[in-house]
Order: structure tokens, then C-alpha cells, then sequence
């Protein structure tokens, strides 16, 4: 098995065990809105795919960014 393969069993695995062991419900207040009694088992996963897409972002626009000064210093 690949390095980052077992690398990525590793985390999901330490995921999902924490995601089990969570199973209690707690109330987030965001600013001015209150959630109240949301499961942890549903907060977990969510932040976790805010987290990847954020991730996600940062990467395009740093390619972007890589790219346009590429570009730049080819017309020079």
C-alpha cells in the first residue's frame, strides 16, 4: 500500500472513531443565530467538508496566482 494511501485510511479512521465516540448533541451560536441540540456526529463531518472545500480555494487561487506570474515573466 501506497504511503499516502494508508495515510489516508489513518486520518479517516481516527475520524470516524472520534465521530462515534461524539454522540452527544450541543447548541453553536454563529454571530447572531443559536442552533441548539445539533448532534456532534452531524457538526464533525460538516466542518470537516468546510475545512476540504476552504482548502480547495486556497489551492485554485494559489495555482491562479502561479500561473499569472508565469505568464508575466514569459512576455518579458
Amino acid at each position: 500500500m501506497k504511503l499516502k494511501t494508508f495515510v489516508i485510511v489513518f486520518i479517516l479512521l481516527v475520524f470516524a472513531i472520534i465521530l462515534f465516540q461524539n454522540l452527544e448533541k450541543v447548541s453553536i451560536q454563529l454571530l447572531f443565530w443559536k442552533f441548539e441540540m445539533i448532534p456532534l456526529f452531524i457538526l464533525f463531518p460538516l466542518v470537516m467538508l468546510i475545512g476540504i472545500f476552504i482548502g480547495f480555494l486556497l489551492a485554485g487561487t494559489r495555482r491562479i496566482k502561479q500561473k499569472n506570474i508565469k505568464g508575466s515573466q514569459e512576455t518579458i
